[in-house]
């Protein structure tokens, strides 16, 4: 019941999310902490959470699944508890999964543009607090670089940032594939 229903929130789009976020969030941050507007850090933090959970959730629950059976029942042929299985053979034994939906995750909220423009304030300035509206580099990228003169230094720092994102975005396969190779030398 629980796993359809986890798989249906993984293909939703992200402007659905910023949709809802937009719609639900960003009025009640506005009126829980009395500010003039809602957009903002925490309302781009809590779209982006919700976004990522249903794959972290997704991936973990497949690697938690691909643990060897012989595994459990030696664990609990050893006279394991439930939970000493979970937590000393179960657990440890799907770590580079859990690892890998956590960073696949992570990767996604990264590259992420349009859910979080339209909850996060699209304001060129460093926030101040969870509750100042800013921009974040992909949803910059994306609505300044058509508008950039070719050569020019605006276009060069959009450029930096697209960078930056394409490096970051390599750390994470490289984070994914140094757990991968850690699993096969355990296994």
């Amino acid at each position: 019941l629980i796993r359809p229903a986890v798989e249906i929130f993984v293909g939703i789009p992200s402007v659905v999310y910023g949709w809802v976020g937009l719609v639900v969030l960003v009025p009640l941050i506005q009126k829980v902490f009395d500010r003039s507007h809602g957009q903002s850090v925490l309302a781009a933090a809590i779209v982006l959470s919700v976004m990522i959970y249903p794959t972290i959730t997704s991936v973990s629950a497949d690697a938690i699944r691909s643990v060897n059976k012989k595994y459990i029942e030696g664990a609990y042929g050893l006279g394991s508890t439930r939970w000493q299985m979970i937590y000393k053979v179960l657990l440890p034994a799907a770590m580079s999964g859990i690892l890998t939906a956590i960073v696949l995750g992570l990767a996604r909220a990264f590259g992420e543009a349009l859910a979080v423009s339209m909850v996060i304030g699209k304001m060129r300035a460093f926030p101040h607090s969870l509750l100042d509206p800013t921009n974040n580099l992909t949803a910059a990228i994306a609505s300044d670089m058509g508008g950039a003169m070719d050569g020019g230094e605006f276009n060069a720092a959009l450029w930096s940032m697209a960078l930056l994102l394409f490096i970051v975005s390599l750390l994470f396969i490289l984070i994914i594939h140094l757990i991968a190779a850690r699993k096969e030398k355990i296994a």
